[in-house]
C-alpha cells in the first residue's frame, strides 16, 4: 500500500463528506493544518491530486471521485475484519467503560443491570461526558461505549440502539416572556437568543443542539456558548438566552429561577449508544444487545 496510513484514508473520507477543511478537523479532533498535511501525504503516495481547494470551495477532482468510490467499500470491509477478529479474541469479561451525557433514565440503567446479571465477569464503569465534548472520550479510548445526544456522524464510530426519543424543551428564565407558557412554537425561537455549545463538539452536532434557523428558515439570534449544562442553566437563569434540552434533562434539573417550556415543531431529541468501530469487542456488542432489548421492552 506504499506506506499509506489509515489516518490519511480516514481524513480523506471525512473531507469528501464535509468538503470543508475546518469541519473535517473538528470531526477528527485535529487542526485544519493537520488535515491539509494528511491529504497532501495521501496525494503524494497515490501520485495524483485528489482535492481542489480555492478560497471559496473545496471539491474532489475526478481522480478523487474515483478513489472515493473504490475506498469506501474497502475501508468498511477492513473495519469489519478488525471488529470480527477483535470480538473473537476477546471474551465478554473485564470492566466495560461507559460514558454518558446528561440524564440516562427511561430504562437505560435497567439495561446496565441486565447486562451485569448476564455477564457477572464484566462489570461496568460509568463516566459522565462533558456537554461540549460528546465524542472525545471515545476517540481517546477513555471509554468503550458512550450514550450521547444525536446526531452522530463521526468517522470511525458506530451507532447502535437509539432510545429516549423525547420532545424538546426550552429552558428559560422566570423573567422571560416564555416562562408563563406551557408550549411555544419553534418559530418563536426567532425572537430570543439561543444558548449554544462550545467546541470541541463538532459543528454539525452543535448546530443540532442550538439551530441557527427555525424550521421555516427564520434566523435565530445567537446567544453565548457554554461547555457544561450547569453553565447553560446559570446563563438561562440570568436571562441571557434560552437553551434547548431534552425532556429527561429538564425533568431532572428543577430550579426555582428556571422554567421549562415544551417546543412544538422541532425534531425530537434522542440518545444513541455509540462505540469505536475498531473497539467493538464482544463486551460492547453484548452490551448493545442488552440496551436494545431493554429499550424495546420500555417502548
Amino acid at each position: 500500500m506504499g506506506g499509506v496510513e489509515i489516518r490519511e484514508l480516514e481524513c480523506f473520507l471525512v473531507l469528501a463528506e464535509e468538503l470543508h477543511f475546518g469541519r473535517t478537523g473538528e470531526r477528527l479532533y485535529v487542526s485544519q493544518s493537520r488535515v491539509s498535511q494528511l491529504v497532501r501525504a495521501l496525494e503524494h503516495r497515490i501520485g495524483a491530486r485528489l482535492v481542489d481547494r480555492t478560497s471559496r470551495r473545496v471539491r474532489l477532482t475526478a481522480a478523487g471521485e474515483d478513489f472515493l468510490a473504490a475506498l469506501r467499500p474497502a475501508y468498511a470491509a477492513l473495519r469489519a475484519a478488525v471488529d470480527d477478529a477483535r470480538a473473537a479474541a476477546l471474551g465478554v469479561g473485564g470492566p466495560l467503560r461507559i460514558g454518558f451525557q446528561g440524564v440516562v433514565g427511561y430504562g437505560f440503567m435497567d439495561a446496565v443491570g441486565e447486562f451485569e446479571d448476564r455477564h457477572p465477569g464484566c462489570g461496568t464503569r460509568l463516566t459522565e461526558l462533558p456537554l461540549s465534548d460528546p465524542f472525545g472520550a471515545l476517540h481517546r479510548d477513555e471509554v468503550d461505549a458512550a450514550v450521547v445526544l444525536l446526531p452522530v456522524a463521526e468517522p470511525g464510530l458506530a451507532l447502535g440502539p437509539v432510545f429516549s426519543v423525547q420532545p424538546q424543551y426550552a429552558a428559560v428564565s422566570r423573567r422571560h416572556a416564555f416562562a408563563g407558557l406551557v408550549e411555544v412554537d419553534a418559530e418563536d425561537l426567532a425572537a430570543t437568543p439561543l444558548i449554544g455549545v462550545t467546541a470541541p463538539a463538532p459543528a454539525y452536532w452543535r448546530e443540532a443542539q442550538a439551530p441557527a434557523r427555525t424550521p421555516a428558515g427564520a434566523p435565530v439570534p445567537r446567544g453565548p456558548e457554554v461547555g457544561t449544562l450547569q453553565e447553560g442553566l446559570s446563563l438561562v437563569a440570568a436571562n441571557r438566552g434560552v437553551m434547548l434540552l431534552c425532556r429527561p434533562t429538564a425533568e431532572h434539573h428543577p430550579r426555582g429561577d428556571v422554567a421549562y417550556v415544551r417546543v412544538r415543531g422541532l425534531r425530537e431529541s434522542a440518545l444513541g449508544l455509540v462505540w469505536r468501530e475498531d473497539g467493538a469487542g464482544a463486551a460492547v456488542r453484548a452490551f448493545a444487545e442488552a440496551v436494545g432489548e431493554a429499550m424495546r421492552g420500555a417502548g
